[in-house]
């Protein structure tokens, strides 16, 4: 399959959905209002499509990588943030679980794109 434009990448797609998974999930009543967590795992969630957006329009393979590690490094980061949410009783064990899932599913499809690039 070729990719013209940056929304054909599954790893974005699949970001894409989980920063509406994270927004959903910030709507709830006690995580609303912890304003910094909030802000926090919205940014970092924003930042895996982003960077992978604004990596697609690279000028090489090399930095196209670069954006990648950004974006699975900011997965990352929406997996730690999770701890506190649900630490803090703002989440559930389950809908961490399920968030939790999807971040690997996204990290691991960012893995996998960045092998494909390095053999290319």
């Amino acid at each position: 399959m070729k990719i013209d434009r940056f929304e054909d990448i599954q790893a974005w797609e699949e970001s894409k959905n989980l920063t509406n998974s994270i927004y959903e999930v910030c709507k709830g009543n006690l995580f609303f209002k912890d304003f910094g967590l909030k802000d926090q795992i919205q940014r970092a969630s924003v930042s895996i499509m982003a960077n992978i957006a604004e990596g697609f329009d690279s000028a090489s393979d090399i930095e196209f990588i670069k954006f990648l590690v950004y974006s699975r490094r900011s997965t990352s980061e929406v997996q730690s943030h999770l701890y506190v949410a649900l630490d803090q009783k703002y989440i559930t064990k389950d809908t961490f679980n399920k968030l939790y899932q999807e971040c690997k599913k996204v990290k691991s499809l960012i893995s996998g794109f960045i092998r494909y690039l390095k053999k290319t």
